[in-house]
């Protein structure tokens, strides 16, 4: 019994902390692949003005770098036309730290699959063999999840805002084990393509899909634990009487 109830448990922890590692994944996954964050961010700080490069050749560039991102290739090889110049965009070291950052986005990706992997065969294995009492279960350990995930990222959020700056430093710091990410702003493409501002940005969308996914998971499982508790209340409401007729007679 002890063994069962702490096997529980375990995945119950598992499965709330799934949510929101699955939620945050696939906000950053939303941000890598939608071309229409990137020319947001192209239009809002005037970056054709600050590249040379036209809208429509920086937008290029924005599928190049997803389409880098999303295939086997190495390395980096992007062309773009600087002041009516056709050239190579990207320096040495920026193609390394972009290698870098190809790894980070894959880690994305698994983790979010791994997550999602785990979250859907939990609920599968669970309703084909508990079905409606399990049901109830994984309402509340989906409903902790989402509150999880609000909670988190309202911490990020915060910090973000009052220190954004040096949470995009510590972010470097850990994520990578070199330092090919210090650029220089006056030369360096990626870092005039994509301020701080940028990223940012970015980052407010990926927590806004974050807590919209939670909010409608939330909102999913509150309703239907709210539904099963009044059939309760009315099944137990409609057998009083008849018990009690019992007792009269």
């Amino acid at each position: 019994m002890g063994t069962t109830s702490n096997a529980t448990k375990v995945l119950a922890a598992l499965f709330i902390a799934a949510i929101p590692l699955f939620l945050i994944t696939a906000g950053v996954t939303w941000a890598v692949n939608d071309l229409r964050l990137y020319s947001h961010g192209f239009d809002k700080y005037n970056i054709p003005a600050a590249t040379g490069i036209e809208r429509e050749g920086l937008i290029q560039v924005g599928r190049d770098l997803r389409a880098y991102f999303n295939s086997g290739q190495e390395p980096l090889e992007v062309r773009a036309e600087v002041f009516g110049q056709e050239r190579r965009l990207f320096s040495a070291r920026e193609v390394l730290h972009m290698r870098d950052v190809k790894r980070l986005v894959w880690g994305v990706y698994i983790l979010g699959a791994i997550a999602a992997v785990y979250l859907l065969g939990v609920t599968a294995v669970g309703l084909l063999w508990k079905g409606a009492r399990f049901a109830s279960l994984l309402s509340r350990w989906v409903l902790w999840g989402g509150v999880a995930t609000i909670g988190l990222i309202a911490v990020v959020g915060l910090t973000a805002l009052v220190a954004f700056d040096q949470l995009f430093l510590a972010f470097h710091k850990v994520s990578f084990a070199n330092d090919f990410w210090r650029l220089d702003a006056s030369r360096d493409y990626l870092v005039i393509m994509f301020p701080d501002g940028f990223w940012f940005d970015a980052t407010l969308f990926v927590a806004f899909v974050a807590i919209g996914g939670a909010l409608l998971l939330s909102a999913a499982a509150g309703g239907y634990l709210l539904v099963r508790r009044h059939r309760i209340r009315r099944e137990i409401g409609s057998v009083l009487p008849q018990q009690e007729k019992v007792l009269r007679v």
